[in-house]
């Protein structure tokens, strides 16, 4: 009966050892949103028993996210998962997870290589088709279709940022909106103090401009801050973003912010995750998996208020 007992709890301890998995993460860099993301990935990881997460945070240094990603694969982690800055590094990812026989996940950001992904390589994301759109549409409204629009753009080699300023141009360019027209255009890379620091070159120099489009809510609350700065009432001029972070919910409450765009990164990390372990036991994803957008405003921002926490 002891010797019955003792093979009945060494095969139940092999058993738990042979479901545990280690999924690696990759971010290029943890802005609000990508910090937001990865604590929903960790969390829905921590949901399912025997999960073990490594994360890398390569702080925009592109380099350096190829070299943490190879050191991932080193490890013989499981699965990938991987939050690019760059979507051209695509290709790159792909040849370490292929070369060491690891289903990868692209999370947020869609690689440049889309088209040549292997079966057991994936994408986690939201259409940036929408993003733009629904904000763009928005802020056409607002301003009755009419007035100069300055632009601030996220990192440029970004697939964000790319689909996003398409969508304000593409939006602008149809009726009802074809009465704006984008007076400035500029890149802030994302960043909150990058955008501040562009719109106060705009207001110096003297440009003129009734609403702000910001690829992210970071860099709208950059042009906040600079305009505010500046005396400009914000009841005069109108500031969209995308993300709907924390602060950027708090804006449009206030009244600094008009719109911004829900994604949902708690939504996107638990699904990069979902992806990877089905990848793991063999199973057929999607090459394409989206998490929708949303639009906020001043009427509904309070339904969002704890979302992207």
């Amino acid at each position: 009966m002891k010797q019955l007992l003792f093979t009945f709890v060494a095969m139940l301890t092999l058993t738990c050892q042979s479901e545990a998995r280690t999924l690696g993460f990759s971010a290029g860099h943890l802005d609000t949103f990508n910090t937001g993301l990865m604590n929903g990935l960790i969390s829905h990881a921590k949901s399912k028993a025997g999960i073990e997460i490594l994360t890398e945070d390569a702080g925009g240094d592109t380099q350096l996210q190829i070299k943490q990603v190879e050191k991932l694969a080193a490890a013989k982690v499981d699965a990938l998962i991987v939050m690019l800055d760059d979507g051209d590094l695509g290709a790159q990812m792909t040849k370490i997870a292929a070369t060491a026989g690891i289903p990868l996940v692209f999370v947020n950001n869609i690689p440049a290589n889309i088209e040549d992904l292997p079966d057991n390589q994936v994408v986690v994301a939201s259409d940036e088709r929408e993003s733009g759109t629904l904000q763009t549409k928005e802020v056409c409204a607002l301003l009755k279709g009419k007035g100069r629009v300055a632009v601030l753009v996220g990192e440029p080699a970004h697939a964000a940022a790319r689909a996003r300023t398409e969508d304000i141009d593409s939006v602008i360019s149809t009726e009802p909106c074809t009465g704006i027209h984008v007076v400035e255009r500029q890149s802030a890379y994302w960043s909150l103090s990058d955008a501040d620091h562009q719109v106060q070159e705009w207001l110096s120099a003297g440009a003129q401009f009734d609403a702000v489009i910001a690829n992210n809510d970071d860099m709208a609350l950059g042009a906040v801050q600079a305009l505010k700065r500046n005396g400009v009432k914000m009841t005069d001029v109108i500031v969209a973003g995308v993300d709907a972070i924390p602060d950027a919910l708090k804006a449009v409450e206030s009244g600094d912010m008009d719109v911004t765009v829900f994604q949902n990164a708690a939504a996107q990390g638990a699904g990069s995750v979902d992806a990877a372990l089905s990848l793991i036991d063999g199973q057929k994803v999607s090459r394409m998996n989206f998490v929708p957008f949303e639009l906020v405003t001043r009427q509904n921002v309070a339904r969002y208020a704890a979302q992207n926490n």
